[in-house]
């Protein structure tokens, strides 16, 4: 518990400073807007790009058990909120809410704490892809679903063009062609550069969300955010810890894997829907409900792994 609670603090301590800042207008929020698309175009797409082009890691069966579990999550929520006739735009970015976790402010130091390097090592392979592959989907749901009433031919058109303008979209590509061609990883002064506007992505992420949070009402969407909210504390690591139990991983890869989807959601997520103007309250509302639930939940699967 100790553990955990030294994790979530900071978090809460970030969110609380960006509510305070916009409560008492030390910031307005077109100064909100600024930062927001400065994490959006310059710090995630760096932190993206230099993980997903960084040297290799370990825990190859862990990543593929995690993310196979993430699109069953991912692709359930769609369905069931096809089912409630929710649209497109927004079905796809509560599905992202439902599936996408925290794994770097709050994923790196609880697996340091728990496991130590050697657990660490197993969840770099899922760290590096985590944001590229979640993130990237949602994008390319959001980017359809925008323009679904055009004529196919318009509808592709418009989403290959939203798709090369979103920074994050064109991160991940350029990572992945990178990794393809057997590039090496960055270094000198581009590194450099791409480490510190990375260093700043998670917690002016954070900051936004409190932020936002002085500006929105979440009641009107308390019943969805209590539904991502328990897919992903409490769906998603099952289906995980089922996907480790399918490809008879060692307790260790099996333990970092279901710690990773058990993090509540991240705020990257809560960026995401900003920039498309898709229920950000709710997914700053699933951000904030999940991390406080989180304490409890994983504080239990930490004892309970081992």
């Amino acid at each position: 518990m100790q553990a955990v609670i030294g994790v979530v603090g900071p978090v809460f301590a970030i969110i609380g400073l960006g509510w305070l800042s916009a409560w008492r207008r030390l910031i307005d929020p077109p100064g909100f807007a600024g930062i927001n698309r400065f994490v959006f175009t310059f710090c995630a797409p760096a932190l993206l790009f230099l993980g997903g082009t960084s040297g290799g890691v370990a825990g190859g069966r862990a990543a593929l058990a995690f993310f196979l579990g993430a699109f069953v999550i991912y692709g359930g929520v769609l369905l069931a909120a096809a089912w409630r006739r929710l649209p497109l735009a927004d079905a796809g970015m509560l599905a992202l809410d439902a599936s996408f976790g925290n794994t770097l402010m709050m994923g790196l130091p609880l697996i340091l704490a728990a496991y130590g390097q050697e657990g660490l090592s197993v969840l770099l392979g899922i760290l590096v892809l985590h944001s590229m592959v979640l993130l990237g989907l949602a994008t390319v749901v959001a980017e359809i679903a925008l323009h679904a009433k055009a004529p196919w031919r318009r509808v592709l058109r418009s989403t290959l063009t939203g798709m090369a303008r979103n920074p994050i979209v064109v991160a991940v590509f350029a990572a992945l062609v990178w990794r393809l061609l057997g590039l090496p990883a960055p270094s000198g002064i581009a590194r450099r550069v791409m480490e510190m506007l990375g260093a700043v992505a998670p917690a002016a992420a954070l900051f936004c969300l409190g932020g936002s949070l002085a500006g929105f009402d979440a009641r009107a969407t308390w019943r969805s955010t209590l539904a991502a909210t328990l897919v992903k504390l409490l769906v998603m690591p099952a289906v995980v810890w089922g996907m480790c139990l399918a490809f008879a991983l060692p307790p260790l890869e099996t333990a970092v894997a279901v710690l990773a989807a058990a993090l509540p959601t991240g705020a990257n997520a809560f960026l995401l829907a900003q920039r498309y103007r898709l229920r950000p309250e709710r997914s700053g509302a699933t951000v904030l409900v999940g991390t406080a639930a989180s304490v409890l939940t994983l504080a239990v699967l930490v004892t309970w792994l081992g």
